[in-house]
């Protein structure tokens, strides 16, 4: 039977627009591990178009067939949602974009969008890039942005070099990311935005995003936060004033280690001196369906997926983790062959009255353990071994039951050597402004119970323990084939 044409689409998908809004205004009332684990995907879509599936299905197509040219037309200018092809979209990208979006929201009456891409770096990338645009009313203007040096090693390079080094985008340091005054004196009216890692990777730096975010604002500029750290299990920093988040989807939300992902959230309506009114009003779907369709940074279906099954536990998780990272920080601290240990969560930290601000386990009144707020300061510290550089290696090596890697998030304890190894490229006078020295060592505590993650700390700190490394012989290929493995104390 022949339809109404083109129109008869535009018809249909209004209506489906109505059922899926008011799905998701039913999701917002729920709490926050309900919408972990059942995200936006519907018991009515599972029986309508995926054979009753009870998990989200992983759609690895390429591309969506249509019914007619009239659909063809319709999807293809964006009357009607469509995902096309994956490069720009998917279904099972849009389960894990509708989630996130979600949990970075709750609670705050916001409404917030999300897009999903293939890494951290490419969700930074993307966040920022769409505001590092030429005015064409002052095509000479020399662009800056605010941002703390207290980032990534990633981050820090992809500001410091593919910015500021080779395209003369101005990045202006913030050193102390507490001191507002710093933030107040480096913008001006060529300041694009102000950029912000908290907790940051690895020092734990910290900073007051009310007052930093408002500030923004008050220069007509957007407020982006690295959250990646706290997840929003422990801060939203959208109900504190943040225009976008970013998040290496890939560290604790993804915690199993399974895949590569990252996340761009963004509230509506957000504030920009950029004379883009479609960017404003929906930060993340303009990126998804303009720039990102043109760049191709999307994410896999299959990372995708992975990612959602992983965020189903994910408040229980940061919970188990923070807690055990408070037990493994506090023997450190009092440990006599540490010189320093930076976790926010110890009184003894400069910022710890500020992190509690911030950094609240959500839900917790309404969990039948706690029954009233309660401070979790995450999974990630780092801290500093007396004797320099080398007794930081020694002790690092002597490791039996912590992974050596440059990695955080994961269900198992990891730990790393920074300045040899994630802001290793940032050179001596990077590491020294970001506080990062040659005796620093990362630590995420996994899941195991937390009485095994400090044996192997101590053993390790007390050269009971032999070194246990592989030597690499006619076997060996850099990507891990066998090899012998020997003792040596």
């Amino acid at each position: 039977m022949k339809n109404n044409g083109k129109q008869y689409y535009v018809d249909a998908a209004a209506r489906s627009a109505e059922w899926h809004a008011e799905n998701l205004r039913k999701m917002r009332a729920c709490r926050f591990d309900t919408i972990s684990v059942h995200g936006v995907y519907s018991m009515q879509e599972a029986l309508d178009f995926n054979q009753g599936s009870i998990i989200e299905p992983m759609y690895m197509s390429t591309s969506q067939t249509y019914r007619d040219s009239d659909e063809m037309e319709a999807a293809l200018g964006y009357e009607i949602p469509t995902w096309c092809y994956s490069r720009i979209a998917n279904p099972s990208m849009y389960y894990l974009e509708g989630v996130l979006a979600l949990l970075e929201g709750y609670g705050s009456g916001i409404e917030t969008s999300c897009v999903a891409t293939s890494s951290g770096m490419a969700a930074i990338q993307s966040a920022v890039e769409a505001f590092l645009v030429v005015d064409p009313a002052n095509p000479d203007q020399k662009m800056n942005f605010v941002a703390t040096c207290q980032l990534y090693g990633g981050t820090f390079q992809q500001f410091a070099i593919r910015k500021d080094q080779e395209r003369n985008i101005e990045w202006r340091k913030v050193v102390n990311s507490n001191d507002i005054d710093t933030w107040r004196s480096l913008i001006d009216e060529n300041t694009r935005f102000l950029y912000g890692e908290m907790p940051s990777n690895p020092g734990q730096a910290f900073f007051d995003l009310e007052k930093v975010a408002a500030l923004a604002h008050e220069h007509n500029i957007p407020m982006i936060v690295d959250a990646t750290v706290a997840t929003p299990a422990l801060m939203r920093p959208i109900e504190w004033g943040a225009d976008i988040v970013v998040q290496s989807v890939t560290k604790s939300l993804m915690t199993s280690g399974f895949g590569i992902a990252g996340a761009i959230i963004s509230r509506k309506n957000l504030t920009s001196n950029i004379d883009n009114d479609a960017m404003k009003a929906d930060f993340a779907m303009y990126l998804k369906i303009l720039p990102n369709r043109d760049n191709g940074p999307s994410i896999s279906p299959m990372n995708a997926v992975l990612g959602i099954n992983d965020i189903r536990t994910l408040r229980s998780r940061m919970d188990l983790c923070s807690r055990n990272t408070m037990k493994v920080a506090q023997f450190l601290e009092g440990h006599p062959n540490i010189e320093q240990v930076d976790y926010l969560g110890l009184e003894s930290h400069p910022l710890h009255e500020l992190a509690k601000k911030y950094l609240v386990l959500v839900d917790s009144e309404y969990d039948e353990l706690y029954g009233k707020k309660v401070n979790r300061y995450g999974h990630l510290m780092s801290f500093r071994v007396k004797g320099g550089a080398q007794a930081a290696r020694d002790m690092f090596d002597r490791m039996q039951r912590i992974w050596r890697a440059t990695d955080l998030g994961r269900i198992k304890s990891v730990a790393t050597i920074p300045a040899i190894s994630t802001h290793s490229q940032q050179g001596e006078e990077g590491r020294e402004i970001a506080d990062i020295p040659l005796n620093l060592i990362r630590l995420c505590v996994g899941a195991e119970h937390p009485d095994d993650v400090i044996d192997d700390l101590d053993q390790a700190l007390r050269a009971e323990g032999k070194k246990s490394f592989h030597v690499p012989g006619p076997e060996y290929s850099a990507g891990g084939a066998s090899s012998a493995t020997l003792d040596r104390s």
